[in-house]
């Protein structure tokens, strides 16, 4: 049997604890959209290519106890200087960055930050992929 193609990792859901300062982080600085919200512990946001799941979770109370299996999310950029305008315009928003814009040695360009619940956030220019966004 032949493996079927796929169009890639297009869908990532969170558990949230605060899910009003997480839409508005998402919307807001990020640029998201609200696609659907079917009640009020689930949002759908997308950017356009992406959707973004955000669910209320009673069994997630505290960012600091949670433990997860989540390193981090990645937000493909275009062009590499991409990733300097973001870190500006965040920084501009008060948003700490835990990692300034760096060129690792793939060649990639990225910067790192968290939402308001503490997951690690990645701004990245991926040359192999990019330009293909």
């Amino acid at each position: 049997m032949e493996r079927p193609s796929h169009a890639g990792l297009r869908h990532l859901a969170l558990n949230v604890v605060n899910l009003d300062a997480m839409k508005t982080f998402y919307t807001e600085l990020l640029g998201f959209v609200v696609e659907w919200q079917p009640d009020e512990d689930n949002i759908y946001l997308s950017s356009g290519v992406d959707n973004l799941a955000l669910h209320r979770s009673a069994a997630y109370t505290s960012v600091s106890s949670h433990a997860s299996a989540l390193d981090h999310l990645g937000l493909i950029v275009r062009h590499a200087d991409d990733v300097d305008r973001w870190a500006a315009f965040l920084e501009s928003h008060g948003v700490t960055l835990a990692m300034r814009p760096k060129t690792h040695r793939d060649g990639a360009r990225s910067c790192y930050f968290s939402d308001p619940d503490g997951n690690k956030i990645q701004i990245i220019h991926h040359p192999p992929i990019s330009p293909k966004v």
